[in-house]
């Protein structure tokens, strides 16, 4: 039996702007996991916790997004020179509690999961780069809405920079040539890590109402403009290198600025629950704001000292506000 992982993500900054190529986006991996078992057997059995029941590879609904995945890599298989034989594939980790979803990324995580799962049943092993494209041509063969961002952060599992390719001409080459020649083409993204050089509190808080981003994004992608999308990318830009020269002060005015950036592309972005996240970090040495599309879901906080943490948890906690994950983040290795 053969174990995989993936874990959750959550946008710092970028929201919406990134839908279009080019385009920047600052996201962190969060150490919530969906798990994997695999092994070679007589007939195929896939299982998931999301559901009651077990499926072979007979077209199901409930499984479509895990059968397509699973089709995409037999493809890829095939190019490999390697033939797809049955086998039983076990995932657990709904990313939910009580049927309501944290907004992590769930349907970016299986995919990767079941991907990083055959690869490794047939040992073979393949950059994140091109781990991303797999992923990516999986969702875009469906149609999917999204910047693909959620899956570059859940296959690098760190705090990324990710600049969005044009999703529409990769989506046309997978309807027009073998998934080969997609594959080795450059699609024009990137992805690369993010090192913080100062000491400080990461935190999520999740208001438990559940937000469908594909929903969102159809509502708001048309308030998208280009003084949205040049402010938002020199956004991102200016908390990159703040984050990477430690300066407490532009990062909090440069997340403000992510912030109000969203506030002013809907209201809907912004529930009265994600207000009340946000406002708990005024006055405080922190900054907080919505995470991913908004209308629910999570919201993020960076705080810069100890003091400023528990007073937010305190009132996060007050508002009915649910700490879904802390961590400390970001320091110099050479002191």
């Amino acid at each position: 039996m053969i174990a995989v992982k993936t874990c959750g993500k959550l946008y710092w900054a970028g929201e919406y702007a990134i839908l279009e190529p080019g385009q920047l986006a600052l996201i962190k991996a969060i150490p919530i996991y969906m798990r994997g078992e695999i092994a070679f057997s007589d007939s195929y059995r896939i299982y998931s916790d999301m559901f009651d029941f077990a499926v072979d590879l007979t077209p199901n609904p409930a499984y479509s997004l895990i059968q397509e995945t699973i089709a995409l890599v037999e493809d890829f298989l095939i190019y490999r020179r390697q033939t797809l034989q049955p086998f039983s594939l076990e995932i657990r980790g709904k990313m939910e509690r009580e049927g309501k979803k944290f907004g992590l990324g769930s349907s970016g995580s299986v995919v990767v999961l079941v991907i990083k799962a055959l690869l490794a049943l047939y040992n073979l092993s393949v950059d994140q780069n091109l781990l991303f494209k797999l992923a990516s041509a999986v969702l875009l063969k469906r149609g999917d809405n999204g910047s693909m961002g959620d899956l570059a952060c859940i296959v690098t599992e760190d705090l990324v920079l990710y600049q969005s390719f044009d999703r529409q001409k990769v989506a046309t080459w997978l309807e027009e040539e073998n998934l080969a020649t997609v594959l080795e083409r450059d699609w024009g993204f990137s992805i690369s890590q993010v090192q913080p050089v100062l000491e400080c509190d990461f935190l999520v808080g999740w208001t438990k109402e559940v937000a469908v981003s594909s929903d969102m994004v159809k509502q708001i992608k048309q308030n998208i403009n280009s003084n949205f999308l040049n402010s938002s990318k020199k956004t991102v830009a200016a908390l990159v290198e703040a984050l990477e020269q430690g300066e407490t002060e532009k990062i909090i005015e440069q997340v403000e600025r992510a912030s109000k950036l969203l506030e002013g592309l809907s209201a809907d972005i912004y529930t009265p629950s994600l207000r009340q996240l946000k406002k708990a970090s005024q006055d405080l040495q922190a900054v907080a704001k919505s995470s991913g599309a908004g209308g629910g879901d999570c919201g993020i906080a960076l705080s810069f000292n100890a003091q400023s943490t528990e007073t937010l948890k305190n009132r996060w906690l007050n508002l009915g506000i649910e700490l879904l994950y802390q961590e400390r983040i970001g320091h110099d290795d050479k002191s």
